[in-house]
């Protein structure tokens, strides 16, 4: 934030300049909640109203009481080139001076100049620090040549501060009227307002002088006849180009690239990326079999991998014969009818299965009967297979080892493998139904 402190004035001059606050939009942070709510409105101080200082005929405003900041502000609706401001202080019907508590109110107060509602974004006019409840004068005149379009009065008491003995113990702003002078139309200065300002690319000039004080958007320097430097463009220069093809620059005005974008941006000012499924030049490539269906809008690669069936940085590649499936690591059944060549995406035997095989992955297996065929899985196939070795071993040892024993391991053996034929039995039930050949 810049600190600027313009000249003081107590003897009432006599300018041209017109009022750009008067009947302007205002408000008032914490207005006053008592009785007379409805006889106190921001609005009261911009209604050209001086004659009479008093609350009693409602063209004052009043602050909320023990409030520890008071702000108020007008809008003077665009950024205008301010001259001076004249602050009418609420008297009451005291005699001004130190018996007036209204004096008190008012030391330490601040006026900023800024183009938002937060004071912090703009300039310090004027900040008291030297009045006293004798010298604060009813009616402050300020010099501020500046500009802006929000002209902020503001005042505070926090509890942790130490103030000097003359300051009220909380903050107000009861102020009765607050005009502010000047040019309402930039580009010019003077009295009239009705010279313009001397270099071509300047925005805003001093209103006595006619000295640049901030450029055209895409201009820079003293008299603003620079334009902005390769890389930025606009208002004070302060924004970046996009992405222009080949990091030409772009126009030092709009922001507009004058030679295209680089693959993967979109607009006039190439900033805006690819919709989501497309990359590349102008947007006009499609994304591979990406997982997320999207990919690198700039060079097309899958970040996320690819979706089953495909592989490759671009996720273009189908599976290689004999695999599937994500990242293509399933291999195909060896019992498709033609060997291991199925389906890249589900693995499924496109052209069936090899003789005496059944199912999408050709790995159920057919038993025949007189008239029907029922399929069983291979896996319990096996697993069947496999007990009935381990019982003939079993019978041979006993025979050989432990005859007495044995009677007793063959009868446990026999159970077994009863109640695993059972299981499978069951199993078969629930899970397989019979095919006709």
């Amino acid at each position: 934030m810049v600190t600027v402190y313009g000249i003081i004035s107590f003897v009432t001059a006599v300018y041209a300049y017109e009022n750009l606050a008067l009947h302007k939009p205002t408000h008032q942070h914490h207005p006053y909640q008592g009785d007379s709510l409805d006889r106190v409105n921001a609005s009261d101080v911009v209604d050209g109203m001086t004659l009479n200082v008093s609350v009693s005929e409602e063209h004052c405003i009043l602050s909320d009481e023990r409030q520890e900041t008071a702000t108020w502000w007008v809008n003077l609706t665009r950024i205008s080139s301010i001259h001076h401001i004249t602050t009418y202080y609420m008297t009451g019907t005291t005699e001004w001076g130190p018996s007036n508590e209204f004096t008190r109110a008012f030391l330490g107060f601040s006026i900023h100049i800024s183009n938002t509602t937060e004071k912090e974004n703009g300039i310090i006019c004027f900040k008291d620090t030297n009045f006293t409840a004798i010298t604060i004068p009813k009616v402050f005149n300020i010099t501020c040549p500046y500009h802006g379009q929000y002209v902020i009065y503001y005042n505070q008491r926090l509890h942790d501060v130490q103030y000097p003995k003359d300051y009220s113990a909380f903050a107000y702003n009861d102020l009765c009227e607050f005009e502010v002078y000047g040019c309402p139309v930039p580009g010019f200065y003077g009295v009239n307002c009705s010279t313009p300002c001397p270099d071509p690319n300047c925005r805003y000039c001093h209103i006595e002088t006619g000295t640049c004080q901030g450029c055209l958007p895409g201009y820079q320097g003293h008299r603003c006849g620079l334009v902005c430097a390769h890389g930025l463009f606009g208002d004070g220069c302060k924004n970046k180009c996009g992405n222009c093809a080949n990091n030409t620059k772009c126009h030092h005005v709009t922001g507009t690239c004058l030679h295209g974008c680089e693959p993967g941006y979109l607009e006039d000012d190439c900033s805006l990326k690819c919709e989501s499924g497309k990359f590349g030049m102008n947007c006009t490539e499609i994304c591979g079999h990406c997982s997320n269906a999207s990919c690198n809008h700039v060079n097309g690669t899958c970040v996320s991998g690819c979706t089953p069936g495909y592989y490759g940085s671009f996720c273009q590649k189908v599976c290689e014969f004999g695999y599937y499936g994500t990242g293509c690591r399933h291999e195909c059944s060896t019992f498709c009818k033609n060997s291991r060549k199925c389906n890249h995406i589900s693995g499924f035997c496109d052209e069936g299965c090899k003789r005496g095989w059944h199912g999408h992955d050709c790995l159920e297996l057919y038993l025949d009967d007189t008239n029907k065929s029922t399929p069983f899985n291979l896996t319990g196939f096996l697993i069947s297979l496999s007990v009935q070795i381990i019982f003939l071993f079993s019978f041979i040892w006993c025979i050989y080892h432990r005859r007495g024993k044995c009677g007793i391991a063959l009868r446990t053996l026999f159970r077994c493998v009863a109640r695993r034929r059972k299981l499978e039995d069951d199993d078969s039930t629930d899970e397989y139904h019979v095919y006709d050949m």
